[in-house]
């Protein structure tokens, strides 16, 4: 399941927790723009707060406590503070990092290793997922803890055609998305078919791993890292959907083999050509698209290359639905109080749909709004003019 761009600590070389959280001034500029600190306002519910308090557990000046665990909990991940940050702290890493430690001495609750384990084993999740989507109408509300995901692809498609000459790129699928994301695969297929390549789904990949780096699991993030190195060993491009995903994938493999797929299909946009579509969207541009792969801007172009399309930014409060990966099942009502700034913007913006390129932020937010929610790509390759 997609995560918050928080990226595994390297094999080797890592620097301490207390060498991070030195690097920190406690100026407070990240105060403004934390969501958690916006919404309890007490300094452990910030970024400055929580690398105090992660320093001086690791440093052993003051014992660990439950109330202590809760706050750096409930951090996000969203990362907002490093943009507003003077001294460049590396907030990701330090976050893992803390986590790791947390992790050490705190078994993770049931709920979160389940998650885990399932997202580690994307082909026991799909069936699991295939169950659930064929239960859901018969589930009681309280179980239906996320979106029906839709029906499987049809066998064989879109992916892998025995007799195409043109270029290769791979797509990395991902866990919980394999699920969920048919249709936008089969949409980037079409929009990678007319720029002139074809796009294939190389076996053996895995999950991403941010959900365990971020939930402080480093070494089965490294295990899952292993996985998608050997999987797309031999591919020059892999392209991205999810933006929670990117980094991870990115870091995995060898410098510039990892691209966004907004930022793919941007760079080859003179060869797409869009039918008009006279439609209000809302554009959410997730915390993993702004401060991890970056890519809203090629996102905000491609879409401004659609005759018609009336786009209205969906950044109301912080900007963060809130999922946060399994925030949003770990704890649903934290996670609903982040999303309710989005859903009051809606009913001002009332779009004909939602736009946002992650797939966490895609379910929480549909769980919240009888609005569709689409990732932008099925948009575009739904307006791709004819040859």
């Amino acid at each position: 399941m997609a995560d918050p761009p928080c990226p595994p600590l390297p094999r080797s070389g890592a620097e301490s927790l207390a060498a991070l959280a030195d690097r920190c001034v406690q100026c407070g500029l990240c105060l403004p723009v934390c969501p958690t600190y916006a919404t309890d306002r007490i300094e452990t519910e910030s970024p400055r707060g929580r690398i105090a308090l992660a320093k001086a557990w690791s440093t052993g000046r003051i014992a660990p406590t439950a109330a202590g665990d809760a706050h750096l909990d409930h951090c996000l991940g969203c990362r907002n503070c490093e943009s507003a940050c003077p001294a460049g702290v590396d907030y990701g890493r330090l976050l893992v990092a803390a986590r790791a430690e947390q992790r050490q001495r705190r078994r993770p609750g049931p709920t979160q290793r389940a998650l885990e384990a399932l997202s580690a084993h994307p082909r026991g999740l799909g069936r699991l997922l295939d169950a659930y989507r064929r239960l859901h109408p018969a589930l009681p509300a309280s179980w239906r803890v996320l979106p029906r995901p839709p029906r499987p692809a049809p066998p064989g498609r879109p992916f892998d055609p025995a007799d195409d000459a043109r270029p290769r790129v791979a797509v990395f699928e991902g866990c919980v998305a394999r699920a969920y994301e048919p249709r936008v695969r089969a949409a980037l297929d079409r929009l990678c078919a007319a720029v002139g390549v074809t796009l294939v789904a190389p076996t053996g990949q895995t999950c991403c791993g941010s959900l365990h780096a971020h939930a402080g699991d480093t070494r089965r993030a490294h295990r899952l890292a292993d996985a998608n190195r050997a999987a797309f060993a031999g591919h020059s491009t892999v392209l991205t959907l999810a933006s929670g995903c990117h980094e991870a994938v990115a870091a995995a493999l060898p410098e510039g083999v990892g691209r966004d797929a907004v930022d793919f299909l941007h760079a080859h946009a003179g060869r797409l050509r869009f039918r008009p579509l006279e439609a209000r969207v809302a554009l959410h541009l997730p915390c993993t698209q702004r401060n991890g792969s970056r890519s809203g801007a090629a996102l905000r172009a491609l879409l401004g290359r659609v005759p018609g399309l009336d786009i209205h930014p969906l950044d109301a409060g912080h900007g963060c639905c809130g999922a946060a990966g399994t925030q949003m099942l770990v704890d649903p009502e934290r996670a609903a109080l982040h999303r309710q700034p989005l859903l009051d913007a809606l009913d001002a913006i009332r779009p004909d749909r939602v736009l946002s390129a992650n797939i966490g932020c895609r379910l929480h937010l549909a769980n919240g709004t009888p609005l569709p929610v689409q990732h932008p790509l099925e948009l575009l390759a739904g307006q791709l003019q004819p040859d």
